[in-house]
This record gives structure tokens, sequence and C-alpha cells, in this order.
């Protein structure tokens, strides 16, 4: 009995299989990770030989086509798998955005596994949840669980993207973190990694001033450790927090026959 745990972002496809009762932070059994354009040989590589799992739950970002190319790639287990909807409230976690199912699938598991975090090492104040990839995202909980809102920007490939396509001249860098940049690769990049911090730092001030105490704040993706270290908050590295979302809301709904999709 195993439980498969999918990830799929707007670069790659994140996929993990568990313990049928594995809990929030627990190890994989197996795991990897595909390009979405190579999906369309997960059934053939990654997944060859790989026992079915008796459930399936996966996060989605990256829309209804690349799913259904996801979906066939399981058609060897005869499973149907459930694909998580951003609802009102689960796992702890109350959902305050305007229109609860518009906020992305990846915010709303990353912030419960967030959650399940602090609630594992028995902190009861808010959390701020980030993930840097391909897009950056900070979302504030609060101590009471409470989802609060939080931000979307650019990624650091994408904003020097932007200033490659929008400035004569500049190109893609492969500068350093400097605190005075003194040539434009350098510039390049400790701008776009201070935008990203200085965002984060701004929501970690504004959630402390909120809730009268600090937030644990808990970093992830595929891009964190590029930015942890020039990020002046205290916070912690967790690798694989969307997973464990998935495994926490996998807890709440064990008992629930697969459908799809299922709003959590």
């Amino acid at each position: 009995m195993s439980f498969l745990a999918i990830d799929i972002g707007n670069t790659r496809l994140k996929w993990a299989v568990y313990a049928q009762d594995a809990q929030p932070g627990s190890a994989p059994l197996q795991h990897g990770a595909v390009f979405l354009e190579n999906i369309d040989r997960l059934a053939d590589e990654d997944w060859q030989g790989l026992p079915a799992p008796s459930r399936i739950l996966g996060s989605n970002v990256a829309g209804d086509s690349v799913r259904r190319r996801v979906e066939e790639q399981m058609e060897q287990w005869d499973l149907t798998p459930r694909w998580v909807v951003p609802g009102a409230e689960c796992a702890g976690v109350r959902n305050g955005y305007d229109h609860p199912s518009r906020l992305g699938a990846d915010r709303w598991v990353a912030v419960i596994g967030a959650h399940a975090h602090a609630v594992m090492r028995g902190f009861t104040g808010p959390v701020l949840t980030v993930m840097v990839g391909t897009a950056v995202t900070v979302d504030a909980l609060a101590s009471d669980g409470l989802f609060l809102g939080g931000l979307i920007l650019p990624g650091h490939g994408i904003m020097l993207r932007a200033l490659e396509g929008g400035t004569a001249g500049l190109r893609v860098p492969t500068g350093e973190v400097r605190d005075f940049p003194t040539n434009t690769s350098d510039a390049l990049t400790t701008g776009g990694t201070f935008a990203i911090t200085g965002a984060i730092e701004r929501m970690h001030r504004l959630l402390t001033k909120r809730e009268g105490r600090e937030p644990l704040l808990l970093m992830t993706g595929g891009a964190g450790w590029k930015v942890a270290p020039a990020l002046d908050s205290p916070h912690e590295l967790v690798e694989g927090l969307i997973f464990d979302g998935l495994l926490a809301i996998q807890q709440t709904q064990n008992l629930t026959p697969p459908v799809q999709p299922i709003q959590y």
C-alpha cells in the first residue's frame, strides 16, 4: 500500500512515493523529477516497474492539457488520481482568498504543508511560506490558521530575461550577489536577488506587526538555495514542502473514495 504525490509546476513535474500512513516530513520511498516536455515518457522510464499505488493525489498549475498527459501515463495502474482544487478549509487551514478556488493549487498545498510543519514543532504563531521557482510566492498564515493572502512575483530567470529583452546591450549574466556591485553582471544578479528577498522581508515585517510575533519562515522550491544566503530574516529551507502538504491533505481524506477533481 503506497501513496503517490505529484507536484506539476510551471517547468517540471516532481513525484514521490510514500508509505500509505506517511506523515508530513517523512522521507519518500522513491522520488524523481522530469521537465514537462518529457512527461510523455514517464510510463516507459521513471514509472516503469513502479508498483501500483493505492492512492494518487496531485497539485497542478500547468493546465488541463498537461494534467491529461500525466493521467495517460497512469493508465497502467487503472487508478483515478485526485487533483487538489483549493477550497474553504483543509487540514487546519482556512482560506481567506477572495475567491478560494482561484488560489493556485501549489500555493494552497504549500501553505498546508508549512502549517503541518508548525504543528509538528509545537509552534503556535504565524507562518510565512515562500516558494522560489519559475515564479516566487510569499504567503502569510495567521496564528489561528487563516490564510491571509500573499505575493506573486517573477522568479530570477524571468526578471533577467525581461531585462535582456527590453534593454539594449544587456545579456543574461553569470554574476554574483554583492553588497555594492561594480560590474553589470553582478548588478543584474544582485538586483534580482534583492528584489525577491526584499519582498520576503517586507511580508515578514507586515506579518510580524499583524500577529505581534515573528513568523516561522519556511522556504522551498528549486531556486530557494540561491536566494536564502541573501535573506536577513530567520528562515529554514524545507525540501518538498508541497509533498508535505499533499501528505497532510491525504491524512484528512484517507477514507474518501478517489474522485477527480476533488476540492480541499
